[in-house]
């Protein structure tokens, strides 16, 4: 990394030069697109994905209460209303039946925003319902980098892709985001909006009310060195994934399962306590024998998030959400995580979770 620090600093070009586009002609291959926009974060690839989209006033847009509140926010800023949704039981994500109900006169898009390295099991039937209905689908694949379904990556089954490179995903560039597309006129106008709305870098001339969205050529040359890293570092998760599905079984905790038509990332992996062990008292006691669980995919819900309050129709219920959220956990899940600290998470997540059910 030493060497592309020396080379990006005696070029002068500190952003949007030969390490940026590198990186986003290896990661649209790695998607399988033809174009890949690198941005500054997986905020600004929705907010630039929507807009690319051209939201209008009162249009509406249906997302899922279980997701980051970037995702609803973008919507916002790029013009249109989150419509926000319940979620399927056991996917904590958007399926068909939950779509089709939320489709109105108003209904402009959709996002599908695929959990802890699983891509949206039902996306293959929401797909069907945007071209029939005539919606767009903008997958927020945040945490999806090399994740499959069907052998489709994530990234390719929309209209757009929508990645994060934040310092926890399974690879990052410290800061940063990528859009994925195959439609050019989405990425051109990603192109434009990403950079102050300049019809091309060397230009004075705005087009479009952009933003300084740039990703800085150092986080794209991290961004390349980690990229080369990911199919290692999704077998290594994978066969952590193995050791705690064995385990947590035993254990009888229900937990979000792989599906066979998909390779899963692992960025997380969830399970839910039974609704009477208190979730806070089993983190507290497994912290104390030097395991921490935390980072539940997403809670609090959109729906129960103040900003989001004004979003919310009164008739909509988040039963699934609710239930399902509060009971989730997700133990330690890294890419340099050995079998042995694996076992160790659930040597203590077994005797804590035996003390709280007597």
């Amino acid at each position: 990394m030493k060497g592309h620090l020396e080379k990006i600093l005696t070029s002068g070009r500190l952003t949007l030069g030969e390490y940026t586009q590198d990186f986003e002609r290896r990661f649209s291959q790695l998607v399988g697109v033809r174009h890949g926009i690198a941005v500054n974060s997986g905020t600004s690839a929705l907010e630039i994905a929507l807009r690319a989209h051209r939201l209008r006033e009162g249009d509406e847009v249906i997302i899922p209460t279980n997701t980051f509140a970037a995702t609803g926010a973008a919507v916002v800023f790029a013009g249109g209303k989150p419509v926000i949704t319940d979620v399927a039981p056991y996917t904590m994500m958007l399926d068909s039946g939950i779509v089709k109900k939320a489709i109105t006169a108003r209904t402009k898009g959709v996002i599908a925003v695929h959990i802890g390295g699983l891509i949206c099991p039902d996306i293959k039937a929401i797909k069907e319902i945007c071209e029939e209905e005539n919606l767009f689908l903008v997958e927020d694949a945040a945490h999806a980098h090399g994740s499959k379904i069907d052998s489709k990556p994530a990234g390719s089954l929309g209209s757009a892709g929508c990645f994060s490179f934040y310092p926890t995903k399974v690879i990052t560039s410290g800061e940063g985001g990528m859009i994925t597309t195959d439609d050019e006129e989405i990425a051109s106008t990603a192109r434009v909006l990403r950079d102050q709305g300049k019809e091309n870098f060397s230009s004075s001339r705005i087009v479009e009310l952009g933003y300084n969205w740039r990703m800085p050529e150092v986080c794209a040359a991290l961004g390349v060195v980690q990229l080369r890293r990911l199919p290692e570092f999704i077998q290594k998760r994978n066969a952590i994934a193995k050791i705690f599905d064995a385990g947590f079984d035993a254990m009888r905790l229900e937990r979000i399962a792989t599906p066979p038509n998909q390779l899963n990332n692992y960025y997380k992996y969830t399970l839910f306590l039974p609704s009477h062990v208190d979730r806070d008292r089993f983190k507290a006691l497994s912290r104390e024998r030097g395991v921490a669980f935390g980072g539940e995919v997403y809670w609090p819900p959109l729906h129960l998030q103040p900003a989001f309050r004004r979003y919310i129709d009164d008739k909509t219920r988040f039963d699934t959400a609710e239930d399902f959220g509060a009971r989730m956990l997700n133990p330690p899940m890294f890419s340099e995580m050995t079998e042995n600290q694996a076992r160790r998470v659930l040597e203590v997540a077994r005797d804590v979770l035996s003390g709280l059910r007597s």
